[in-house]
């Protein structure tokens, strides 16, 4: 199971990312990908990478992107879109950690999530409160 990644750079909320620790570790993933941004991809990866092998799809460089270490695999950078798409092409389910409690016409996270709904990847979206959809 190849898990793809994507939140806001804001940051998890507690709640927030205890669940998203928990929805990945259940899906025993054999690689997590994530977008390399600070914020929620910074703060999995942190962890993740103590227990699965994580794959690093970065943007382009800039004060978004986080230095992290680690990597299983790093690809290099490309525009957000691009980078987006690679995350969902490569991952069986998408887990998303949005700062909004609703979804949102615009950013990031919205975008990959939109991207991996057309391309019927399983999506769990884990809310800041914690709860998931």
């Amino acid at each position: 199971m190849i898990v793809g990644f994507t939140g806001t750079r804001d940051g998890m909320t507690k709640e927030q990312g205890a669940r998203v620790a928990q929805v990945v570790h259940e899906q025993r993933p054999t690689e997590l990908h994530h977008g390399c941004c600070v914020g929620a991809d910074a703060e999995l990866h942190n962890i993740a990478r103590w227990f699965w092998p994580v794959v690093g799809h970065p943007g382009p460089d800039g004060p978004l992107r986080a230095k992290l270490e680690g990597f299983a695999r790093l690809h290099p950078p490309k525009d957000y879109g691009e980078r987006n798409q690679d995350i969902v092409d490569a991952c069986d389910m998408l887990v998303a950690a949005p700062k909004e409690m609703k979804e949102q016409p615009s950013g990031g996270t919205w975008q990959t999530v939109r991207r991996a709904r057309r391309a019927g990847k399983r999506i769990v979206v884990v809310w800041p409160d914690g709860s998931t959809t």
